[in-house]
């Protein structure tokens, strides 16, 4: 099988011109062609399952339209989102941020859905995703230190519920570098599905690793990747896996 992971960023793309002339002002560009550019790597890749982080469900800067839904379309395959902010926040209420979440597509029929939210932070939402075979968890931590080591220690808490192999992938903002992953995977035992070092962020020049796919031990990893596309500030992560015997490799 294989899982691509990709942080979209709204559809709005990357590249200097992205604060010109004004901080942020590519937010406020329209995104039409660089989300049928994303389609179009997608499609290239072929992949089984797609995570992706900061979709837009139709605010007026994504000029109505479904993001995820459109993707949908254009690559054939079923899917599933969630807004990222709970009910309650005061973000929800917002014209722009009430459409801003993440979201699954999928080649096969997904089994089961939930959507969870963590106990501190503003990006709060986790998708569980429930297919044949495997589980996976979608996630986007918060910038902060202090609601990301509360939102890691609940992720632990919803990821060994899980009995069937299992994928935790996201944008994990692990700013202070990898001994809070580190921390994680010991806890749960779960492993890197790429080398150590694989950087995603910013994708012009990439520096940091923020991006993970991690998997349970009965997850055997094929082959992994970070393709050097810019449809975003971040690189997205192509990930083969089979399900088999517990793989040596981190």
């Amino acid at each position: 099988m294989r899982f691509l992971l990709y942080n979209i960023r709204y559809g709005t793309g990357s590249g200097k011109g992205f604060h010109r002339p004004l901080p942020l002002a590519g937010h406020f560009r329209r995104n039409g062609a660089n989300l049928h550019n994303i389609a179009g790597f997608i499609r290239e890749k072929q992949p089984d399952i797609v995570g992706l982080v900061e979709v837009d469900a139709g605010s007026m800067l994504a000029g109505r339209r479904n993001q995820v839904e459109y993707l949908a379309d254009e690559v054939g395959h079923y899917h599933c989102h969630q807004l990222k902010y709970r009910t309650e926040s005061w973000l929800a209420r917002i014209p722009v941020f009430k459409k801003q979440g993440n979201a699954f597509l999928t080649r096969d029929a997904i089994r089961n859905e939930k959507f969870h939210y963590f106990s501190h932070g503003m990006k709060r939402l986790v998708i569980e995703l429930e297919l044949d075979s495997v589980v996976v968890f979608l996630v986007h931590l918060s910038l902060k230190f202090r609601h990301r080591s509360h939102q890691i220690h609940d992720l632990y808490d919803l990821v060994r519920q899980v009995d069937k192999p299992k994928i935790v992938a996201g944008d994990f903002n692990v700013f202070w570098g990898d001994r809070e992953i580190n921390l994680f995977l010991a806890a749960t035992g779960l492993k890197s599905a790429g080398p150590e070092g694989t950087v995603t962020f910013p994708s012009r020049r990439p520096r940091r690793q923020l991006d993970f796919i991690l998997h349970s031990p009965e997850i055997r990893i094929t082959g992994f990747e970070a393709p050097r596309v810019q449809h975003s500030d971040h690189l997205p992560l192509v990930c083969d896996f089979d399900l088999g015997s517990p793989s040596g490799g981190g």
